[in-house]
């Protein structure tokens, strides 16, 4: 299976959280052929398809933003001082070529050690930073200012088997499922589709908190990605048992709605589609944490796509889970008639 490309294109787009408009044009541009379409202040981006039998409205909720870093100061020999943007372990940036949204490029350094060998830690983002090749401070300081942010310039890498490598899955896929699902079921569904391509998450769920205020669905549906357990050091304890190829993961926990869950269970059971259940007994660590609670509440489901590798400039999926999830959250939205009981 082939990486589509549509979300080849939101992958080679940096977005980072509070600078994802290059990934959010993409999105709206595909959205426009048969969507209503528009923005917020927040930088959220939103796709409507009108129902067709008055059935509940669903919000499908993918995060645009991905992790990256923000330059803080540039020092007397040009070197660019930088901070994390979102939560992520420091060690997979030491020697990565980089690029800032202003089109500067650079690589990630890590402080001089001197310290034996055996006895190094990992580093810490205080011990990197980036050199973008400037003779000395000034030329440096017109290159960089603080507050400008980059990621990781890591060009998507298909596989053996539909396995892709990029930066950025998390949660690309997350947009790209929330996209497509909404374009099969248009003219479909019976209630109306608004899919939302979130900013901020990695930062505090900010873009999906104020999207679901101002939409007030009947429901939501977030579509993210998980940790793959099929790599070493993988425990399907803790959670479950994800490796790639088994599909999407449905979330049973403390802040899904049951009846949002067994109608997702109901529904890849009818359509053959493999799923495999993942659990969270507190907080999911996704924008369904801040969506479940806006306003009065808001009946919530979660479905996630298995990543090796997540939080690193390769991170790996398999396409056939991404299709499958595109596949199970579309006959999710076209089974959500009137009437829908989502009474607790």
């Amino acid at each position: 299976m082939p990486a589509p490309p549509l979300l080849l294109d939101l992958l080679r787009a940096p977005g980072p959280s509070g600078a994802e408009q290059g990934a959010a044009a993409i999105w709206r541009s595909a959205a426009a052929a048969f969507a209503e379409v528009w923005g917020d202040s927040v930088g959220t981006s939103y796709a409507r398809v009108a129902g067709s039998a008055g059935g509940p409205s669903c919000a499908v909720v993918g995060h645009m933003d991905e992790i990256g870093f923000i330059a803080t100061h540039v020092d007397d020999q040009g070197f660019v001082a930088i901070r994390r943007v979102g939560g992520f372990v420091a060690e997979p940036l030491v020697g990565q070529r980089v690029e800032f949204l202003t089109g500067v490029k650079g690589v990630a350094a890590r402080r001089r050690e001197t310290t034996p060998t055996s006895e190094r830690k990992l580093a810490d983002i205080k011990d990197l930073h980036v050199d973008v090749g400037a003779r000395d401070a000034e030329e440096a300081r017109r290159l960089v200012r603080p507050g400008d942010v980059g990621v990781i310039a890591a060009e998507p890498l298909e596989l053996l088997e539909g396995r892709l490598v990029s930066r950025a899955l998390d949660n690309r896929l997350g947009c790209y499922v929330a996209l497509e699902a909404a374009r099969r079921a248009a003219r479909e569904a019976p209630g109306d589709v608004i899919a939302v391509a979130a900013t901020q998450e990695e930062t505090g769920a900010h873009g999906a908190r104020s999207a679901i205020f101002a939409l007030e669905p009947d429901l939501a549906l977030v579509v993210d990605v998980t940790y793959a357990s099929d790599i070493p050091g993988g425990d399907p304890r803790e959670d479950g048992a994800h490796p790639l190829g088994s599909g999407p993961t449905i979330l049973r926990g403390t802040i899904m709605h049951p009846r949002v869950v067994d109608l997702l269970v109901e529904c890849a059971e009818a359509e053959a589609i493999p799923y495999t259940l993942e659990v969270a007994g507190g907080d999911s660590m996704t924008d369904a944490d801040a969506i479940h609670l806006a306003r009065a509440g808001i009946p919530t489901g979660l479905v996630s796509i298995p990543l090796r590798y997540l939080h690193t400039p390769v991170e790996l999926c398999d396409l056939e889970d991404v299709e499958r999830a595109i596949r199970l959250t579309t006959a999710f939205l076209r089974r959500l008639e009137p009437g829908t009981d989502l009474r607790r």
